[in-house]
């Protein structure tokens, strides 16, 4: 089933509450997918920096000197926050590549990068991976969740939501794709690679590899009603908002809601329920074969 949500603010007052809301809308939609969870937070930038998000199943060993050899790899300094088994490294954008293929090679996965973005994902219930994570206390301008019940490939970290092939861009999904492996060939012939197997990423790599090609967030998000077969609801983050697109026969539940202060999306109502002002809200179903985005 799998259930997702996802939260932009569109007053600045509340960004030190994202990560609180995110978290109890994500909780509310545990028994719609226990064996994994993932977020996705866009905070705070920094000038001429990258952050690369990196985990690790050995964190203890594997983190221990990450800053001193990254720092190596780099030529500059690196600066580390180490949260579980999740470590972000902001380093200098021109280096960003080059501090990639040293983590790589020490054997860590990426989870993402980008100016803004930070993912943490893990195996298990997602109170327990929001509690690991600090989620809670995380603020910023938006976000997006899941909570996975594993269908198209094993249940571990790499196959949690969300994905991210991109910088500052990441997907979650709720369905499933039937074409996702010739589109895999396909973007492989483009030089656009995924890590996992699973169908989601295929997703938000295709997403990503029509937005390099100059398409715009509304535009990639088209392309996945023409391109992608099987069912899905997929939310998409990007570094200035957040966009939704059903399949033509959107058999999977969706809401959303907006006030003059959020728009939120979610699987089921329920996960609105605690939500500042969403009785005066405007909620509605999005439309099947439709695409909403908002940016800021």
């Amino acid at each position: 089933m799998c259930g997702i949500v996802g939260l932009f603010l569109k007053k600045d007052a509340l960004q030190p509450q994202l990560g609180g809301m995110l978290t109890d809308m994500l909780i509310t939609m545990t028994d719609r997918g226990p064996d994994s969870a993932g977020i996705a937070i866009y905070g705070n930038e920094t000038e001429g920096q990258v952050k690369i998000n990196v985990q690790s199943d050995t964190p203890e060993r594997d983190f221990a000197d990450l800053a001193e050899t990254t720092q190596a790899a780099v030529d500059g300094k690196v600066y580390v926050k180490v949260t579980d088994t999740h470590a972000v490294l902001s380093v200098a954008e021109d280096k960003a590549d080059v501090a990639i293929a040293s983590l790589e090679e020490k054997g860590l996965r990426i989870m993402g990068s980008g100016a803004s973005m930070e993912i943490y994902k893990e195996v298990g219930l997602p109170k327990d991976v929001a509690a690991r994570f600090g989620l809670r206390d995380m603020g910023g301008s938006h976000g997006i969740g899941h909570t996975r019940m594993a269908t198209e490939s094993a249940v571990t970290t790499l196959g949690a939501h969300p994905f991210s092939t991109a910088d500052d861009q990441c997907l979650v999904h709720n369905g499933s794709l039937s074409n996702h492996n010739r589109m895999r060939r396909k973007l492989a012939r483009k030089g656009v690679f995924t890590r996992s197997e699973n169908d989601t990423e295929v997703g938000a790599a295709y997403i990503s590899s029509r937005i390099a090609d100059g398409a715009s967030l509304g535009e990639a998000l088209e392309g996945t009603i023409e391109d992608l077969d099987g069912f899905f609801t997929f939310v998409t983050g990007t570094r200035n908002g957040f966009g939704v697109v059903r399949d033509p026969i959107a058999c999977k539940p969706a809401v959303m809601a907006e006030t003059e202060d959020y728009v939120a999306f979610a699987s089921e109502y329920r996960a609105f329920a605690d939500l500042p002002g969403i009785d005066a809200a405007k909620v509605w179903e999005p439309e099947p074969a439709t695409v909403y985005f908002w940016e800021r």
